[in-house]
C-alpha cells in the first residue's frame, strides 16, 4: 500500500526531516566534494545515522537517505569497485532504517505520531554532474538516456528496503517522466516527485508546475507531488498551482531562505527558525500535507514544525 496514503489516512500532516548536509557540516564534515554527503557514507557512516536520529528526536515522520548524490558511476570514479559502490548506496537506506528502528524501540511511540518512514533519496542527473544543472534542467540527454541513468540506483534502493523513494530536486518534466517509467518496472513501489522551482509558477527549466502536476496526476506510483530545494517565498503560490491540477498529496520542503552562491559555494545571512515555522503553517493552510526542510534547515526547524503540526486538525 502507498505508505504516504497510510499515514495521511490517520494523521493530518506528515513531517519530513531537514538538511542532511547542513548537519554533517555542523558535525565538522567537509562536503566540498562532487559526492557531497554521499562522501560521508564512505568516510563516517555513523555520523549519518546520528543526523537521522537527531531529526527523529526533533519530530520527523520520515528520514530522507544520504543517497542524493550516491551513484555507482560516481563511486567508481572515486576508485571503488561496482560491488563496493552498490553496498554503500544500500547502506544509506540501512543507516536510516537502523536509526528509525532504534529510536522507535526506545518508547518514542505516542498516539499522535506515525512510525517514521525511510525515503530513499533519488537525486536528479544534474546532481551526479555536480555542476548546478539540477537547478537548470538543461540536460542534453533523451528521456531514454535518463531512464537508463536512474534504473540502476532505483533498483539498488528498492532492494535495500526503502519504504518509499524521494525523487527530489527534479528540474524538468522530461526527467520526471523518465523516473515514472523506471517506477513501472518495480510494481508496488511508490515515490514522491518534487521539483526545484525558479519562481512562483515555474520549475527550474521554465516549465509550468501546473503542467507537471497534471502530467503526473494519473500515475498511481507517484505518491505525492511538490517542490523542494527552492526559495520558501515561492511555495504558497506553487502549492496553489499544484492543487489546481491534482488530488495527490502536496509535498514541500524548501530551503531555509538563505541564498546560495554557486561561485563562492557560500550561503548568505542566516534564516530565522521562527520565520520558517510560521511559513510552514501557511503552507499547510494552503493545502500541503507533507512538510519539511531542505538546504540549511536543521533539527530546530523540524522541532518548530512539530510544535504546531501535532495539534493540527485533518482537512
Amino acid at each position: 500500500m502507498n505508505p504516504i496514503e497510510q499515514i495521511l489516512r490517520d494523521f493530518p500532516i506528515m513531517i519530513l526531516d531537514g538538511a542532511m548536509a547542513t548537519e554533517l557540516e555542523n558535525y565538522g564534515c567537509d562536503l566540498n566534494d562532487r559526492l557531497w554527503s554521499a562522501k560521508i557514507l564512505l568516510e563516517n557512516p555513523e555520523l549519518i545515522k546520528q543526523v537521522h536520529t537527531d531529526y527523529f528526536k526533533a519530530g520527523a515522520d520520515c528520514a530522507i537517505t544520504a543517497s542524493y548524490q550516491a551513484t555507482v558511476e560516481g563511486y567508481k570514479e572515486r576508485g571503488l569497485s561496482e560491488e563496493e559502490a552498490i553496498d554503500l548506496i544500500k547502506k544509506s537506506v540501512h543507516l536510516a532504517a537502523e536509526a528509525r528502528d532504534e529510536f522507535w524501540a526506545e518508547g518514542n511511540q505516542p498516539s499522535n505520531r506515525p512510525k517514521p518512514l525511510v525515503a530513499a533519496s533519488v537525486g536528479p542527473y544534474g546532481a551526479f554532474l555536480a555542476d548546478g544543472s539540477e537547478y537548470r534542467g538543461d540536460y542534453s540527454l533523451s528521456e531514454e538516456e535518463l531512464v537508463v541513468f536512474h534504473r540502476e540506483r532505483v533498483k539498488i534502493l528498492v532492494e535495500a528496503g526503502a519504504d518509499i523513494l524521494a525523487c527530489e530536486t527534479i528540474p524538468c518534466l522530461l526527467e520526471a517522466k523518465a523516473i515514472v517509467r523506471v517506477l513501472k518496472e518495480f510494481p508496488g513501489v511508490y515515490a514522491w516527485i518534487s521539483f526545484s522551482a525558479k519562481d512562483e509558477l515555474h520549475i527550474s527549466n521554465g516549465e509550468h508546475i501546473a503542467d507537471c502536476a497534471k502530467e503526473l496526476d494519473e500515475e498511481e506510483q507517484v505518491a505525492a507531488i511538490g517542490i523542494n530545494c527552492s526559495s520558501p517565498n515561492f511555495i504558497n503560490s506553487l502549492i496553489k498551482e499544484i492543487k489546481g491540477k491534482t488530488s495527490k498529496p502536496i509535498i514541500v520542503y524548501p530551503n531555509s531562505g538563505e541564498e546560495y552562491d554557486a561561485t563562492s559555494k557560500t550561503w548568505d545571512k542566516p534564516s530565522s527558525t521562527n520565520q520558517f515555522s510560521c511559513s510552514t503553517q501557511r503552507w499547510f493552510d494552503a493545502g500541503a500535507k507533507i512538510i519539511g526542510g531542505c538546504c540549511r534547515t536543521k533539527p530546530e526547524d523540524i522541532k518548530a514544525i512539530t510544535a504546531w503540526a501535532r495539534k493540527a486538525k485533518k482537512r
